[in-house]
């Protein structure tokens, strides 16, 4: 028998977004207006939104980390998120949870934001 907590083998760590919904590049895009005080990138492309959820109502959830456990910002972060993401047309309501598994990387940044702190 297995631990309920734990994934099943295959089973990704992070869900996947709904990509193909009509909100999701607007909600992307409300995301990387978003910046962590200590990094000069916005947190879309610094890889700490993990999914972006859209229910067919037109429900957001967003499953978030930070770059780090201890960062000073993690009781405001998730705030500053959907503040940003409620105000869109067409948005029903906003969750956004925060998560440290898997925790995130480095490798998790896009190639513009490696690029803007000079990793590349």
């Amino acid at each position: 028998m297995t631990d309920a907590t734990e994934p099943l083998e295959g089973t990704p760590l992070i869900a996947p977004s709904t990509t193909d919904h009509p909100l999701y590049d607007a909600v992307t895009e409300a995301c990387r207006t978003v910046y962590d005080p200590e990094i000069p990138v916005n947190i879309y492309d610094l890889g700490l939104i993990y999914t972006v959820d859209i229910s067919p109502e037109n429900e957001v959830k967003i499953v978030m980390t930070l770059t780090a456990p201890g960062c000073p910002v993690a009781g405001d972060m998730p705030g500053w998120v959907a503040d940003a993401v409620e105000p869109l047309d067409g948005v029903k309501q906003v969750d956004v949870a925060l998560t440290w598994e898997p925790p995130w990387g480095m490798d998790m940044m896009s190639d513009e934001a490696r690029l803007e702190l000079g990793f590349m």
